[in-house]
């Protein structure tokens, strides 16, 4: 058992007392830029829900001069005359960002794109294989992302030759 003089266990407590209010002041302080970077990011940040292969017409935050896409391969943005409105495009599946810069290089506004097969929607699983269909409201053969190779070139393949068939006028 260690036994302290009073003005050594004076100065203690006194150090500890000056530590503890500001020690609690910076948790408070860290708390509440926590807090409100969180809420900051969170309104600054909106989700955008396009499906593989459909596009979708949006506005564009006023003042807008650059969009950037953090994975072209999931998803497309194209800005229309104007800088008023953008086109996305669900390229595959998955999520990407997408940021919007004013003339100077100033972040405007973020947003995460999610990509999602369409509503409408048959994927049948043959063992190993996969085939899709499209069902509105009757369900037909379509091609998308991870069927099996035979069964994309067959119908990539029928596409092609009815698109023949129409352009030639059935001749």
């Amino acid at each position: 058992m260690l036994f302290y003089s009073d003005s050594a266990k004076r100065r203690v407590e006194s150090s500890l007392m000056s530590f503890v209010p500001f020690r609690a002041a910076r948790v408070v302080i860290g708390a509440l830029l926590l807090a409100s970077s969180a809420g900051l990011a969170h309104a600054e940040s909106k989700s955008i829900l396009v499906s593989l292969d459909r596009a979708k017409i949006m506005k564009v935050p006023q003042g807008v001069q650059t969009m950037i896409i953090g994975n072209p391969l999931v998803a497309d943005v194209t800005m229309l005359k104007g800088n008023t409105s953008m086109i996305v495009t669900g390229r595959s599946f998955g999520s990407t960002n997408l940021i919007a810069l004013d003339a100077q290089g100033n972040t405007i506004e973020e947003s995460l794109i999610k990509v999602t097969s369409g509503d409408s929607s048959l994927v049948v699983l043959r063992g190993e294989s996969q085939e899709s269909y499209s069902c509105n409201p009757r369900c037909a053969p379509t091609v998308a992302l991870g069927d099996d190779a035979k069964y994309m070139n067959d119908g990539i393949g029928s596409a092609k030759s009815r698109n023949a068939a129409a352009a030639s006028g059935g001749k």
